[in-house]
Formats: structure tokens, sequence, C-alpha cells
């Protein structure tokens, strides 16, 4: 079973998905899949490379952003350009993963807080999706 944790209309983040994965998220009509995990974290981690094959042979775009740590300036723009684009292409669902879907979570919200999102709603809507974003949005 896929952890999907919507956070806006337009955007979902998950723990680690496989390449089964795919198919089911784009029937759940998910059309670009980002992946924040770098490869090799862990031993049975599927490659970037699997996972975007995957992505493309169920129909969905597939960026590979991988962040350690915290996003660097150029991740969270990476990261957001990536977004606008599948909104602006075909107004699909973007569907974000890491390990826990914590990377990247955080990495969307502190784009859109550069961005000029309210901090509180981007907080309020990390809970809603299970994550505490107040320590990360100073």
């Amino acid at each position: 079973m896929i952890d999907i944790r919507p956070v806006t209309d337009a955007l979902a983040v998950a723990s680690q998905l496989r390449p089964e994965d795919m198919a089911p998220a784009a029937a759940m009509g998910f059309t670009l899949v980002i992946n924040n995990r770098p490869d090799g974290e862990v031993p049975d981690q599927p490659t970037a490379a699997q996972m975007e094959a995957a992505a493309r042979a169920a129909g969905m775009d597939y960026v590979h952003i991988p962040v350690t740590g915290a996003a660097t300036p150029t991740q969270v723009v990476a990261m957001g350009a990536a977004i606008d684009a599948a909104m602006e292409a075909d107004n699909g669902k973007v569907l974000a993963f890491c390990r826990s879907g914590t990377r990247s979570i955080v990495t969307w919200s502190r784009g859109r807080l550069a961005s000029g999102d309210d901090r509180a709603r981007l907080i309020a809507q990390g809970a809603e999706a299970g994550y505490d974003l107040s320590g990360v949005l100073g």
C-alpha cells in the first residue's frame, strides 16, 4: 500500500516508493513524480534509473532532485520549477517522495515560503499531511 499524503490539490508526498507503485500512482491522476532521495542511501532502495523507467512506463514524467540533509537553494528552486512546469503543462498532480516524505515536503515548503506563501498556512498544510514544519520554516 502506498502511503501518499496530500499537501495541496496538486501536490502529495510519500515515503519510499517502488517501481510497482508507479502504475497505481498514475491511476490516481499523478502526472509527475519527483524523487528527492539520493541513490544508495540503503541497500534495497530502487535506483533513480529504475524509478524513472517505471514512472515513464506508467505515463508519468519524472524528475530526480536528490536531497541529502537540508535542501540547498538550488534544490528548492529546482523542485518549485518542476512542480510549476507540471501545472502549466497539464494541470496534473505531482507526487514527491523520499525515505519518509519529510525532505520532499520541507523542500517544497521552503520554496513556497520564499515565493511569499504564508508561513502559518504552510505549517498547517504540513500538519494536515502529518509533518511538523514549524522548526524548518524559521
